[in-house]
């Protein structure tokens, strides 16, 4: 079995000589990199996790993520930060950029190995599992949703959208004319052992909703209830 490939982005040496040297005894295949202009110089498509430092030179862990979110080849590798930026406001930027978690500095190497064996296993799952549409192609007029492939096409043209986004679109899609709970939608979409708050919800489906255009207004909210799409 393939090792999962980790790149670890943060302008101080030791910390990414640490955690390199954990993760590999992990059992992880680790590359590290100083700053986030070296990551665009290099092909990063083949990594199943990124954690990335916010303060670093001239552009940010927020300013990186944001570029990578918008690349096809990159949308939905799963990015954690690792921030001595711990205000509520920061962590809640990050995660509306589309990070799929945020743990603040200082911070133990058990909780990062923690954070990190938990993404992975939801990654593994979701790549494992078993597509309820046929051949994985989930469709709604000019919709089309590739399950297999991980790709969102509208009238045609790709959509970049998020692993949480398309895992959200995907669950609504695939249970269409029902309205689903926030609390359904977090045991779907993330694991148990991460604390998701409702906010994280919203932010996700009002961002999708405006990358879908028009078939944006068919997720529609049933205040009090939860989420659904209405053909």
């Amino acid at each position: 079995m393939n090792k999962f490939r980790i790149l670890v982005v943060d302008d101080e040496e030791s910390l990414c000589e640490i955690l390199k040297f954990n993760l590999e005894r992990e059992g992880y295949e680790v590359v590290t990199m100083q700053s986030a202009e070296e990551v665009l110089t290099r092909n990063i498509a083949e990594f199943d996790l990124m954690i990335l430092d916010v303060m670093m030179g001239e552009l940010s862990g927020f300013g990186l993520a944001k570029i990578l979110r918008k690349r096809n080849d990159t949308a939905d590798i799963p990015i954690i930060f690792c921030s001595a930026l711990d205000s509520e406001a920061d962590k809640i930027k990050g995660l509306d950029i589309g990070a799929d978690d945020y743990i603040s500095k200082p911070f133990s190497v058990a909780e990062v190995l923690a954070r990190v064996r938990s993404i992975l296993r939801r990654t593994k799952r979701s790549s494992s599992a078993t597509p309820i549409a046929d051949e994985g192609i989930i469709t709604f007029n000019g919709l089309e949703v590739n399950t297999m492939r991980k790709r969102c096409r509208v009238d045609g043209e790709e959509v970049s959208l998020t692993r949480k986004e398309f895992d959200i679109l995907v669950l609504l899609l695939e249970s269409r004319g029902t309205i689903l709970s926030r609390e359904q939608i977090m045991k779907r979409v993330w694991s148990d052992e991460v604390v998701v708050l409702d906010r994280t919800i919203d932010v996700n489906i009002t961002r999708m909703r405006k990358k879908l255009g028009e078939y944006g207004n068919h997720i529609i909210t049933r205040t009090g209830y939860g989420y659904g799409f209405e053909e």
